[in-house]
């Protein structure tokens, strides 16, 4: 017995052992994430690389970006002889092609756009060693290369003379990631660029906030007249105009609210359901609208045509309306309400088949009687009708000479499709082109998803899916229907949303993917056909997991009720989701599908929308969703659909918007003892979970066992092989005219950062620190005239900073800004204790102004002068360009930093918040003339005040 038990726990700890190895492997999958320095994901080039020839398949590189990265290697080579460029340049050459590497954004530590980036990417410790060993002395050339000697002066000169001290500087902990081991890892490169798959084969996607706000969105179609504006439907019945970058033009192009019959009832199938433009739209002037309407208390649906007004292109004049076609419903469901135009030029209308459930009008139902227009696909001419009937027939439509058949009629026996699409066709062979598909919703137990042909018979009411609805019909052999492409029972969904086949161009791996999905489950699904066969394989898709949607702006969940599916002019796919399906909830968003995996080689898929004349009111948008690269880390699995958020907003950490630091954020920061009379500022702290997290110090820090830099160190008289002394000459000059600070020995220590600056603008220090700085290293005698870098002139005996005796970390204060982060006495009043005084010229409306405790002119709060009142300004999509405009306005070239959550300092209850979401194109003469929230109207407190670092 007691034999039996050991075995018995032995298998269960085997089995959990496994389980364990299988979720850890799963996690360690989910870490995956090429990414390239603009956040952005990789891309095949257009034009084969020159120089870095190893990414010529798949990278981060066009061949001008190769072409950029070959002339620093050749400036860098210019250094050295013969022999030392037989040594060194296999290094030098690998280092700077890292940028054009897919996981470039890894190893340069850039995977999240708000923290600091690396100056060279991140070394495996043994071949860090080898290139210590070989061409240490290359370093400094490196990092000058990079732009920024005097950040890096009082480091390179200790570091490349002590290998610990040099890998410490240049390792990434992360073992599999780090170079070179990146390109020979089986996992990471396997799959590299496809469209990422869980291990249940469901794609992962993700999305981007496109407009939000709507009332049950039904419907996104664009005029296909260069402009690309799209234009949304609203079941209550308004259609709005969007512009190219989603602001929304009032008044609405259509507004039919009094006439459109529906209810505030969620799930109501009545109402507004459709619009269609012409597709020469610019030269025609007319769009088609599919709606219910009440006439004499008999349910109808009703196809009409109205034109554009004369003088404005956003508004249809509404007097202008037309009945095209009207057809009676015996029940309010079972409605259709798909218009859409062919390659053919002519107009198709899909009804269903008047309701209730089981079709079960007359001998055969509606959908198998072709005298009656119920549970049918229509095709009509509307062509030059101005002067006479409302439409033609296409002289080549199936019915047109069957007698008792409507001859209106193009297809049959359908219940009840809701969305159709045309396929464009491949881009490069233009096969599939004007194909037809729509999801039909089906009864009882399965939603199929049909291509439309002419004269087809859809099975309905015989058929529901592949299966008998109504045996006797269904044994009948004169049915000959055609049976879906794909049908799936109502364990995954309960209606269909039928969607679009992939054809733009900003995401390769999807072109040729039918992606729809079901409005009662949120399911998304996609279909791929089989050149060969003819068969479609279906997969489901699924929102990224883990870093998979970390990047700008993308976001990985979305809301249930999956409405409608929309394209673009450009041909890139949405769609229609709403939190609550009633046609008077503001809970509608559209969402732009995004592959995360690869993305077009830049420039290929520019697009210059055509200017649009603007008569109404132009409203900005402003995205409500969280971005994943804001998400909070969460053990458990993001959910793919998301809940109305109601949620308190919260503090998050304070953060510098991409300043040119190359440390990375440290783990914890070490406590701080506040200064006599000042209060301490508790900043809650957001850790970001990712691959490199466990490591305790930063791959760019410095050891402080390895440094005591009490005095100056010069670099070793000793250089690399092949190394010109010129070189070592100019290098050691530089250094010698940067102050050294004293540094402490305290763990998590970090190399001071100072502020880049120029003659023009004066670094301001702190108080000189007690230690003594390091003499000046003199020039080497045999090279006297050695030049200096030009940004090392200027006030360079400037006293050093005073050293942080925790080091500078990401989020806090730079210097000059006090020791730790802790509330400073502002000055009393408002707007920051400044009035005008008697005969001082009033500010302009816009000006700004840098509000700093510290008395520094080049950094501080921002605040603006609007309606004779200073205030201040929300942090809230404030972005490094929003900076730029705050910092030009102010007579600087720019922004170093944008520090938010009042990282520099908040101003006092007496001052107004001005202005919230602010984003800026980084053009503008001042934050009024960039997107933003009305003057006055925020949703944040002073904690959330925006500052900048000007430069």
């Amino acid at each position: 017995m007691t034999l039996l038990t050991c075995d018995l726990q032995r298998v269960l700890a085997l089995h959990l052992l496994l389980l364990v190895l299988l979720l850890l492997l799963q996690a360690w999958r989910g870490c995956c994430h090429p990414q390239c320095l603009d956040y952005k994901p990789p891309f095949e080039p257009r034009k084969p690389l020159a120089f870095c020839k190893e990414y010529s398949k798949f990278g981060c590189c066009d061949l001008e970006k190769d072409e950029e990265i070959s002339v620093r290697f050749y400036t860098i080579m210019d250094h050295f002889d013969h022999s030392g460029y037989m040594t060194c340049a296999r290094y030098i050459r690998s280092i700077l092609c890292q940028e054009c590497s897919p996981y470039a954004a890894h190893l340069y530590d850039a995977e999240d756009a708000n923290t600091p980036m690396r100056t060279v990417p991140g070394l495996c410790r043994d071949y860090c060693s080898e290139y210590w060993q070989q061409c240490r002395s290359t370093l400094s050339l490196v990092l000058e290369d990079s732009g920024s000697p005097e950040q890096f002066a009082n480091l390179t000169a200790t570091i490349e003379e002590d290998r610990t001290m040099f890998c410490n500087f240049l390792e990434l902990k992360d073992k599999q990631y780090c170079y070179p081991n990146v390109l020979t890892n089986a996992a990471l490169n396997a799959n590299l660029g496809l469209v990422r798959e869980d291990p249940k084969g469901c794609l992962e996607l993700c999305l981007q906030e496109v407009a939000n706000g709507l009332r049950n969105p039904v419907a996104m179609i664009h005029a296909n007249d260069g402009t690309h504006r799209f234009f949304v439907a609203e079941q209550l019945g308004y259609v709005w105009v969007h512009l190219a970058n989603g602001s929304r033009i009032e008044p609405p192009f259509l507004n039919l609210t009094r006439a459109v019959l529906t209810s505030p009832w969620a799930g109501d199938e009545r109402g507004f359901l459709c619009i269609a433009l012409h597709p020469r739209m610019s030269a025609v002037r007319k769009a088609y609208v599919y709606y219910s309407v009440s006439v004499k208390k008999e349910e109808r649906i009703r196809i009409s045509e109205f034109t554009l007004l004369t003088h404005d292109d956003n508004q249809l004049d509404h007097s202008s309306e037309r009945t095209i076609l009207e057809v009676t419903e015996p029940a309010s469901n079972h409605n259709g309400g798909q218009l859409l135009f062919g390659h053919d030029g002519y107009l198709y209308i899909f009804i269903g088949d008047g309701g209730r459930a089981g079709d079960p009008f007359g001998k055969f139902g509606n959908a198998q009687n072709k005298s009656t227009l119920l549970g049918k696909v229509l095709r009509i001419d509307v062509d030059d009708n101005d002067d006479v009937a409302p439409y033609r027939l296409p002289s080549d439509n199936p019915f047109l000479r069957e007698k008792a058949a409507r001859p209106e009629i193009y297809a049959y026996g359908v219940r009840n499709m809701w969305r159709c699409s045309v396929d464009r066709g491949d881009p490069a062979t233009g096969r599939g082109k004007g194909r037809m598909f729509c999801g039909d919703v089906g009864q009882n137990k399965y939603e199929e998803v049909d291509l439309i042909v002419k004269g087809g018979n859809y099975g309905w009411r015989a058929k529901e899916g592949f299966s008998c609805y109504d045996r006797k019909l269904c044994q009948n052999s004169s049915l000959d229907d055609i049976l879906p492409i794909f049908a799936y029972p109502h364990k995954l969904g309960k209606s269909v949303t039928g969607g679009y086949i992939y054809r733009g161009c900003q995401m390769p791996n999807l072109n040729g993917l039918y992606i729809f999905g079901d409005f009662m489950s949120g399911r998304l699904m996609s279909l791929k056909e089989n050149a060969t066969s003819g068969e479609w394989q279906y997969n489901e898709v699924c929102m990224g997991r883990g870093q998979t949607c970390r990047f700008p702006k993308l976001i990985d969940s979305y809301f249930k009720y999956i409405i409608s599916f929309a394209e673009d002019e450009a041909g890139e796919l949405y769609f229609l989701a709403t939190g609550s399906p009633s046609a008077t909830a503001r809970a509608g968003v559209i969402y732009k599908i995004v592959d995360p995996s690869r993305r077009a080689a830049p420039g290929k898929c520019s697009i210059k929308p055509l200017p649009v004349k603007i008569n109404g009111k132009l409203i900005h948008f402003h995205p409500k969703e969280e971005f994943v690269i804001n998400k909070k880390p969460t053990t458990t699995p993001v959910p793919t659909t998301t809940t109305t958020k109601t949620t308190p907003r919260r503090k998050s950490p304070i953060i510098i918007i991409k300043p040119p630091f190359p440390t990375r954020k440290p783990l914890r920061q070490m406590p701080q003892t506040p200064a006599a009379g000042k209060t301490t500022l508790q900043t809650p702290r957001k850790t970001t979970t990712r691959k490199t997290s466990i490591k305790t110090t930063s791959a760019t820090s410095v050891r402080p066992a390895d440094v005591q830099m009490t005095t100056a160190t010069t670099p070793a008289t000793s250089s690399a092989p092949g190394y010109r002394t010129t070189a070592m000459t100019a290098a050691v000059s530089r250094i010698a005219q940067i102050p050294i600070a004293t540094l402490p020995t305290r763990r998590h220590w970090k190399p001071l950062q100072h502020t880049p600056f120029t003659a023009s603008q004066p670094l301001t220090s702190p108080p000189p620190s007690p230690h003594p700085a390091a003499p000046k290293a003199p020039p080497r005698s045999e090279h006297p005239e050695a030049p200096t870098s030009p940004r090392s002139q200027g006030p360079l005996d400037a006293a050093p900073p005073k050293p942080r005796e925790d080091g500078l970390r990401l989020g806090a204060k730079l210097e000059g800004a006090g020791e730790g982060n802790q509330v400073h006495k502002r000055p009393r009043g408002r707007g920051g204790g400044h009035k005008r005084g008697r005969g001082e010229k009033r500010p302009r409306a816009g000006s700004v102004r840098l509000v700093s405790a510290d008395g520094l002119s080049n950094r501080g709060r921002v605040e603006i002068f609007i309606r004779g009142e200073w205030g201040t300004v929300c942090d809230d999509l404030f972005t490094s360009k929003a900076g730029a405009v705050v910092c030009r306005q102010l007579g600087f070239a720019g922004a170093l930093a944008v520090m938010k959550r009042a990282a520099l300092g908040e101003a006092e209850r007496g001052v107004r918040i001005l202005l919230d979401d602010v984003e800026c194109e980084g053009e503008e003469g001042s934050l009024l003339e960039c997107k933003r929230s009305r003057v006055g109207k925020h949703n944040c407190s002073h904690g959330e005040d925006v500052g900048v670092v000007c430069g």
